[in-house]
């Protein structure tokens, strides 16, 4: 049991010492260390240095980004107002820039300018590991081909956090992100990645959540599921079970608060393919193999029989031809 220890000795200085707040003393030291290795940083960091940053509880930003962040010359934020929040919490006063989406090209050569100079350069995003649906590719992109330094800070993902806590298969996984807004193309999108022989990863906002499921079970079959939200954060919540009950429960309770992960996990073999969806995984599949090399790809996927498969593979090719 937690209790508050009080000291019984008659050192009064020990008495009257006031006690240290535990988080408190750990920014301070975090910064104390950065301040103190500042030169090496500062050679070591030369160019871009992507930074992970916490997707909802500040105590997950790693010693090594408080070291970066604070020695770097300036900071490329998505939103610098909401950078500035985790900034102020670690006493990091970095000049910062925006970069995002709507203005990547007019600040991109603001940015290659200072690289250019020597400056070091750190890039975030509002949460979470840049270039995970953002533009920060552009920017990369753009040092590589000019043979600027590039590294990564490694740190909190919502994709990586909510895939381990899923229960889901973590062997393979695909990042979808964002689905598109419109049905017919989500829909669309959706079973393209039906014959991915893994877990599918969606970032999705709550609004649209249960649209999303209902869409995921028609085009996915009734697949296990976890639905997660405000990971890392006091109301985290993950959400279990398959796509049918899941979307059922959604559509009756409303759209949940906060910011939504989707974890689908991999079809199994005891799923109901329909001959629709099977098709189309052949049709998929023959447009870069042979009618052989198809019907291999797609029984390993669906676990129906080979000689099946193979049968509607050749009838797809007759009717195409």
């Amino acid at each position: 049991m937690a209790h508050r220890s009080s000291s019984q000795s008659s050192d009064q200085k020990s008495r009257s010492r006031p006690k240290k707040d535990k988080t408190e003393t750990s920014v301070s030291e975090l910064n104390h260390m950065a301040n103190k290795s500042k030169h090496l940083a500062n050679s070591e960091m030369a160019g871009l240095s992507i930074v992970s940053t916490p997707i909802g509880n500040s105590g997950d930003l790693t010693h090594r980004a408080v070291n970066v962040l604070t020695n770097a010359s300036l900071i490329a934020c998505e939103d610098t107002r909401v950078t500035a929040k985790i900034l102020h919490i670690y006493g990091i006063r970095t000049p910062t820039i925006s970069y995002h989406e709507y203005n990547s090209q007019k600040q991109l050569p603001r940015i290659l300018t200072h690289l250019k100079k020597g400056d070091s350069v750190a890039l975030v995003c509002d949460a979470g590991t840049p270039l995970i649906s953002d533009p920060g590719y552009r920017l990369v992109n753009a040092c590589i081909n000019i043979s600027i330094p590039v590294s990564g800070i490694p740190g909190p993902s919502s994709v990586l956090a909510a895939l381990v806590i899923s229960g889901l298969p973590t062997d393979q996984f695909f990042f979808q992100g964002f689905l598109p807004s419109k049905p017919n193309a989500r829909l669309s999108q959706l079973r393209a990645l039906a014959h991915i022989p893994g877990s599918l990863v969606f970032l999705e906002s709550a609004k649209r959540l249960p649209v999303m499921l209902s869409n995921a079970l028609e085009a996915l079959g009734n697949r296990r599921t976890a639905v997660c939200r405000e990971l890392t954060k006091k109301f985290e919540e993950v959400t279990r079970g398959n796509l049918e009950d899941l979307a059922t429960t959604y559509a009756q309770s409303g759209p949940p608060r906060g910011e939504v992960c989707v974890v689908v996990g991999p079809a199994t073999h005891n799923e109901k393919i329909s001959d629709t969806d099977l098709d189309q995984f052949l049709i998929q599949e023959l447009e870069k193999n042979s009618v052989r090399d198809a019907s291999i790809n797609v029984a390993s996927i669906t676990g129906l029989p080979k000689r099946q498969i193979y049968a509607r593979a050749l009838a797809l090719t007759k009717q195409n031809s």
